[in-house]
């Protein structure tokens, strides 16, 4: 139901067009500072470039071991694989297929969705405009969108630019995610964050949220006097990188002649879904890009060079190394940038994103001190795969200790599917059901809107009026119901590709007023929505 699986978790387990203009308004010294400390730690290059080649070609028959016995154990149909060094895409290979139903090959050109690793892209729009000076990092948001709002008055004041994609907001993980899968638009999901109750101080904890970068996506293309990111994107960097299999919508990559499908994990194997057009495109840059292992090779060069591609600057140093500065940590090794996760491994740190849809999983990994890259695209979702792929890359290219990052990441997922099975596995004794029928009725919640409820049945169907989405809640324990969305109208296709559990639970309580007048929805992402009887 989300668009980007964790980088604590999926990162590398060690074990995430134009001449550059100068800047109308100069940066504050404590950001040169910080910019130009990352800078000089990111623009090492290795000694002996032949020698990384050499130990890159050494490697290979082992790595496509790793890859075919990955695929294996995840029931992965197909997967795609770049390795580059430098300004050259030195390995690039495709395995499998493009789908179960589809046994037509994966090569170097099937376009696959890469999700959450979109948000590097978006990091570089926003450096590109810092650039020109019609961004600042440090522009308070509510300056730059002034229908900007959170519950606290004083962070809404204090939210600044970078804040937006630096994952320490003070709000629940994945906050509101579910409202794109219900059929919220742009505006009703930056909306919605106004409603919800922080869980920890401002700036402190890493929370990976998405609906911040919609935003941020969004004042990118104000600022630079666009329609929308999508076009920003394509003009300041698909056009001058060359990115011409890259797109941003479902239509797209469905029309495009080489594309992969999706698939849904389970531990008794994978299951085809379909591409739906709300999830990730309804999150614009935090996640909706689709491409394909040769342009993604020359997006990892333009960061490998630190913003220059074939002789052009497309973004300054400066500015391109601030998106890859620690803002937060996520553990005691990992560290949270702007679209960038910053991870230690034993002998040298990667910078690298995860991205998980519905059906696909990818990975990209930059070692800056050794000018290489690494990236993985799958048709599976992300149950951490691609990452381990990469991690194990990693760990030949540094020298590090042999971890089995297939093994562990297998066992986390089947471990996270029990959990999930266990959370929603029916009571051996479940007290009476109410009666259903004085149940229903009209019903209001802050961040969803009106909807109606009534009687369908054995269960209840609670109807969304913004969207006319709808959720089935069925009896499960007294008044406790779980509930589902159900696939009708525009959003078959999006009840498809999720999960075969509940999406969480609901319960009626008693209101004020001693009637059963209010109706909360927990979500198995923890998101919580209450509902007043009207």
């Amino acid at each position: 139901m989300v668009i980007s699986s964790d980088p604590a978790t999926t990162a590398p387990a060690c074990s995430p067009a134009y001449a550059m203009c100068r800047p109308a308004r100069a940066m504050p010294p404590i950001l040169i500072a910080i910019a130009l400390t990352s800078l000089n730690l990111t623009t090492a290059r290795t000694a002996e470039p032949a020698a990384m080649d050499a130990r890159i070609q050494a490697m290979l028959h082992e790595l496509e071991r790793v890859v075919a016995d990955g695929m294996k154990a995840f029931d992965m149909p197909g997967l795609a694989i770049g390795i580059v060094r430098g300004d050259r895409l030195v390995y690039a290979k495709g395995f499998g297929t493009r789908g179960k139903a589809d046994p037509a090959p994966v090569d170097t050109r099937t376009v696959f969705q890469i999700g959450s690793v979109a948000k590097s892209f978006l990091a570089t729009t926003m450096a590109i405009a810092v650039d020109r000076g019609t961004l600042r990092w440090d522009d308070r948001v509510v300056d730059l969108h002034p229908g900007f709002q959170f519950k606290d008055p004083w962070v809404t004041r204090e939210f600044r630019a970078y804040d937006l994609l630096a994952q320490r907001s003070g709000l629940p993980p994945y906050v509101n995610d579910v409202l794109a899968m219900l059929g919220y638009d742009e505006p009703a999901l930056i909306r919605s964050l106004r409603y919800v109750e922080p869980v920890s101080s401002f700036r402190t904890t890493f929370a990976y949220t998405n609906i911040t970068h919609l935003l941020a996506g969004r004042i990118v293309a104000d600022r630079e006097g666009a329609p929308d990111w999508n076009t920003v994107a394509r003009r300041e960097l698909l056009e001058p990188l060359g990115m011409t299999e890259t797109s941003f919508t479902a239509e797209a990559i469905k029309a495009a002649p080489n594309h992969a499908q999706g698939h849904r994990w389970t531990p008794d194997g994978t299951i085809a879904v379909p591409i739906e057009p709300l999830m990730p495109y309804r999150f614009g840059p935090a996640g909706n890009i689709n491409s394909n292992i040769e342009d993604m090779a020359r997006w990892a060069r333009l960061q490998l060079a630190n913003g220059t591609f074939e002789g052009r600057r497309l973004v300054s140093q400066e500015n391109l190394a601030y998106t890859r500065t620690p803002k937060v940590a996520m553990t005691d090794k990992a560290s949270y940038a702007l679209g960038w996760a910053v991870v230690q491994t034993p002998n040298g740190s990667i910078v690298t994103h995860d991205g998980g849809t519905a059906g696909f999983g990818a990975q990209i990994g930059l070692l800056l001190d050794k000018d290489v890259a690494v990236i993985v695209l799958s048709n599976t979702e992300n149950m951490g795969l691609p990452g381990a792929i990469t991690g194990w890359t990693v760990d030949r290219l540094l020298d590090n200790p042999a971890v089995d990052h297939v093994a562990e990441v297998l066992k986390q997922a089947k471990s996270k599917f029990a959990r999930s099975e266990k959370l929603f596995a029916k009571p051996e004794a479940p007290r009476p059901f109410p009666t259903l029928a004085p149940l229903a009725g009209d019903f209001v919640s802050p961040a969803l809107g009106n909807a109606f409820l009534r009687v369908q049945g054995d269960a209840l169907v609670l109807e969304l009026q913004a969207t006319g989405a709808e959720l089935a809640l069925k009896p499960w324990d007294g008044d406790v119901f779980t509930f589902r969305q159900l696939p009708r109208g525009r959003f078959a296709d999006v009840v498809e590709g999720t999960a075969e559990q509940p999406y969480g639970f609901a319960q009626f309580a008693l209101d004020a007023h001693g009637k059963l007048g209010l109706l909360r929805l927990w979500f198995d992402d923890g998101q919580a929505y209450e509902f007043r009887r009207e």
